[in-house]
Formats: structure tokens, C-alpha cells, sequence
């Protein structure tokens, strides 16, 4: 149906999209009536992806009921793979519909806010990583890591979801979605700015705990009670380290990628690039978190998910007083298991 010569809709109908809506099989008809997309909805994707993430959900929940350890880091990690898990069930709606609004509504909205969850757990990692070097490698105090990146991920979340939220109401009522898109991109141009952050401070500690490590030797550099040695020389560790590391960047490269097809707006040339999105955004946020489901931290370093940094009021004496806890805690599990990096 061209633009200058397209007929009235049936009669009880607004329009071509709302008669679309209500008859998704007239394939004669509505194969001409433009979508919420600009391709069609690939299911095998989609449902690959609503499955995979799926998988991961359980793999969190299993490792959480299995440990009982790492609440904070579970929550976050939980929360942002339902979201991922809502999304995909709304482009699966739109495979089925795509002139459906709720569908699209609900998988723009999702998967837009989703890796800040997931940004929170990583973020809750590194105070923690910090005890098992030894914090006197760190620039500030291991506590400052989550009370500075915590927050501003909250503040980001709160600009995504407030934007979702205005440019979804203003889609439904048909009125201009610019405000709402707007906000919903300064909310991911602030996540990228502090996953950057995050990242140089990362980088900036582990250059620290390796060039002390090389001038002072490690008895000097490196924490040396039992518990931190044996952390650190776990492959476990080693392994959750990298994870982490593959788990930011994927989120890093995925949040940059949304934020210059939003910018573009809602039919902009990103938008109409479905390869694109499945390997930007599903595939980047698959990696992160199976990644993260292997090598888990409250099994890799299961002692050090305990105390150590947060919100909490209780200052530290000192690292001697905090290790002499957990190696106590270590030895005690050690008993039972014999491994403390289990």
C-alpha cells in the first residue's frame, strides 16, 4: 500500500495497524502494513535466547541455594536475567504479532534496563577481589568501590527504567516519544561512562598489586594470610578474575551498541539491523552471564562472599584482625571438605 494511494481500513478500525493487530494472519493484506520492526522477527533467535537465559537463571538459583552465599550478587544477577528472559518473551510476542505494541513495548523496556543488574553484581565483586590482594594495593578503600559504583548504577537504572516508562506511555497515547527516548539514552550513556570508570580503576589496581608485587616481592606486596594465599593461587580465582573481566567488556561493548541505536531513534538504521542486535545485545549479555555461571564467586572464592566491604557500619581494625576471622571460618570449612576453594 503506497503512501498517497492507501485505502480507508475496514470499517471499526483506526487504522491499518490496529485492523493488523486483530488479524495477524491476513498475510494478503497486512504483508504491506508496516511493523514495530523494520525485519521480521527471527523465532529461532529469539527462542534460543529466552532459553539460554533461562538455563542461567537456574544456574544462579542452583548455585545460591547450593552455597548460601553471595545474596547481594545473586539478587542483581537474578533480577537482570528475568528482565533478559521478559524481553525475549516480548519479541517472541512480536514473532507472533508484530504489530503488537505491548510485545515491543516490553522488549525495548526489558532488555534496555537489564545489564544494569548485572553491571550492580560485577560491581560488588571488586571490593572483594581488593581483601584477596591485600587493600593497601588499592587507592581507596575497598568499602568506596560499592558506595561509590552501587549508587551510580541506581542512578542510571532509575534514567532507564523513567524513560522506558514516559517513551512507552507516550507510544501507547501516539504522541512524540523523544522525552522519554531521550532520558532512556542518558541512562545508558551514564552506564557506559561508569563501566569506563570501573574498568580504569580496575586496570589501575591490578597495575598496582603487580608492580608492588615486583618491587617488594609478594611477602611484602600481597596479603599472607593462609586464606588470601590460597585464594589467590586457586584456579578457581584465576578463572573468576577472567570472568569478570569477559563479563564487563560484554556488557560495556553491548551498552555503547545500545546507545547508538537508540540515538538513531526508534526507526532509526540501527534499529531496522536484527543481525546487528543479536550479536550486540543477546549474544554480548549470554557470554556475561554464563560466564559468570561457570565460574561463580560465591564458589570461587566462597570464604571471601562473607563480611569484608558494603554498606555495613562496622569498620575494620585492620586486614591482620579481618583474615584471622576468615582463615579461622576456612579451616573450619576446610575440615568438612578439604578444599577451600570449592
Amino acid at each position: 500500500m503506497s503512501d498517497h494511494q492507501e485505502p480507508p481500513p475496514p470499517e471499526g478500525y483506526r487504522g491499518w495497524g490496529e485492523y493488523c493487530f486483530k488479524n495477524p494472519t491476513d498475510d494478503q493484506t497486512c504483508s504491506q502494513v508496516p511493523t514495530f520492526y523494520m525485519y521480521p522477527m527471527s523465532l529461532a533467535a529469539n527462542a534460543t535466547f529466552a532459553a539460554l537465559f533461562g538455563l542461567s537463571l537456574l544456574g544462579f538459583i542452583a548455585t545460591y541455594a547450593l552455597t548460601r552465599r553471595g545474596t547481594a550478587f545473586t539478587v542483581a544477577f537474578v533480577s537482570g536475567v528475568i528482565l533478559e528472559i521478559l524481553g525475549y518473551a516480548g519479541r517472541l510476542m512480536s514473532w507472533k504479532n508484530p504489530w503488537d505494541e505491548n510485545g515491543f513495548l516490553m522488549q525495548i523496556c526489558c532488555l534496555t534496563i537489564a545489564p544494569a543488574f548485572l553491571a550492580a553484581g560485577i560491581y560488588l565483586c571488586l571490593r572483594r577481589i581488593v581483601y584477596v590482594f591485600g587493600p593497601e594495593n588499592s587507592r581507596i578503600r575497598p568499602e568506596m568501590y560499592t558506595r561509590v559504583f552501587i549508587p551510580c548504577d541506581v542512578i542510571s537504572l532509575i534514567l532507564q527504567a523513567v524513560g522506558g516508562a514516559m517513551a512507552s506511555v507516550a507510544s501507547h497515547n501516539g504522541d512524540p516519544i523523544e522525552t522519554g527516548d531521550n532520558i532512556m539514552i542518558a541512562g545508558l550513556v551514564f552506564q557506559v561512562v561508569i563501566l569506563l570508570f570501573f574498568m580504569a580503576v580496575s586496570i589501575d589496581f591490578a597495575v598496582r598489586v603487580y608492580t608492588r608485587n615486583k618491587r617488594l616481592g609478594s611477602s611484602m606486596a600481597l596479603d599472607q594470610s593462609d586464606l588470601a594465599r590460597k585464594t589467590r593461587n586457586s584456579w578457581l580465582f584465576k578463572g573468576l578474575l577472567g570472568a569478570l573481566a569477559l563479563a564487563t567488556i560484554c556488557i560495556f561493548w553491548r551498552s555503547v551498541f545500545r546507545v547508538a541505536e537508540l540515538s538513531g531513534g526508534w526507526q532509526g538504521e540501527l534499529m531496522g539491523r536484527q543481525d546487528l542486535f543479536i550479536g550486540f545485545e543477546g549474544v554480548m549479555i549470554v557470554v556475561a552471564c554464563f560466564a559468570l555461571n561457570v565460574f561463580h564467586p560465591s564458589v570461587c572464592f566462597r570464604e571471601m562472599m562473607e563480611g569484608n566491604g558494603g554498606f555495613g557500619k562496622k569498620k575494620k581494625n585492620n586486614l591482620e584482625g579481618e583474615m584471622t576471622v576468615l582463615d579461622a571460618r576456612g579451616e573450619k570449612s576446610g575440615s568438612s571438605d578439604g578444599n577451600l576453594t570449592a
